[in-house]
């Protein structure tokens, strides 16, 4: 089945209001952020975000209104720390109060291999002797075999999964590199994925390199083909991150005025990522696309 389509197009039929989304799945690389710009343009409500790191992206969606509550370890900037929009909600309640749903980086992990595993919980020894042990995504269970007291990690089963990577044929079936993070765990969790990639490529590419195979299309609803997709984030063998970015970011969103004024400049008065990236600049955008070419020997899968 061809399921290629726009980005607009793939949020709206996609995403409703009161789903849980995971996003930022490989840590700082490979960030969905034309993704989640398309949510906030579309005024998408009520989500639950979960991540293990999400860098600015879900600071970004809190500010826009988006969201009602965080399931994930970190939210912030990686470059400069803090992210003033989460501040804000937790403290404040500005401009929605959201709930927190705490995990490790681990047990993020955890629980969405339970779900991808079709499981209710995994169990694990880490967190035992932290405050998480204490709250309700986690139990204290004894091992069958040895008695032993481990920890039960809810399973995480997310209503979508926005995932971004290098390349896709129009089925779906989709090839990432460098790190990974969790990103195949919430595809096979995820009741469905949206995929966003660098270049759609035939299916003889897809079936030439097996191990590079990290999502099924099986599992995929729609594919968009959005170049530099990620930015400012990285896809390795496509595009370096932007470290200004972060920064300028973390100063012009201070204050609520400011994020204001930011949101509106960057995402609202743009029709798509394509007029984003020309706003950013065609000068930068050059500048972060590799500037030699880095290729692994090949290898033969003849038998």
């Amino acid at each position: 089945m061809d399921k290629l389509c726009s980005l607009r197009d793939a949020i709206a039929r996609d995403i409703e209001n009161g789903m849980s989304i995971a996003m930022g799945c490989a840590l700082e690389s490979l960030i969905p952020f034309a993704a989640s710009h398309e949510i906030i343009r579309q005024k998408k409500r009520r989500l639950t975000l979960i991540a293990p790191i999400s860098d600015m992206q879900f600071d970004q969606l809190i500010g826009a209104g988006c969201v009602q509550k965080i399931v994930a370890s970190w939210v912030g900037n990686v470059a400069a720390g803090l992210g003033h929009n989460y501040r804000r909600a937790v403290e404040a309640g500005v401009p929605n109060p959201i709930g927190i749903e705490e995990h490790s980086n681990f047990t993020i992990g955890l629980g969405l291999q339970a779900a991808a595993m079709g499981v209710p919980f995994l169990p694990t020894r880490t967190v035992k002797g932290s405050d998480f042990a204490r709250d309700p995504q986690f139990a204290r269970v004894a091992c069958p075999f040895t008695a032993e007291e481990l920890i039960a990690v809810r399973a995480i089963r997310p209503d979508a999964a926005i995932l971004h990577v290098q390349r896709a044929d129009r089925e779906g079936n989709a090839q990432a590199w460098g790190n990974l993070g969790v990103v195949r765990e919430a595809a096979m969790a995820a009741k469905k994925v949206i995929l966003t990639c660098e270049e759609i490529v035939e299916r003889e590419v897809i079936l030439s390199d097996p191990n590079r195979n990290v999502i099924p299309g099986f599992v995929v609803s729609s594919v968009a083909c959005v170049p530099f997709g990620s930015y400012p984030s990285p896809a390795q063998g496509y595009a370096r991150r932007d470290d200004d970015c972060y920064f300028e970011y973390h100063q012009a969103t201070r204050g609520r005025a400011g994020f204001e004024q930011w949101l509106r400049e960057w995402v609202l008065d743009v029709p798509d990522h394509a007029a984003f990236l020309e706003r950013v600049g065609r000068e930068r955008v050059e500048k972060l696309k590799p500037q030699r070419k880095l290729v692994v020997e090949p290898v033969s899968f003849s038998y």
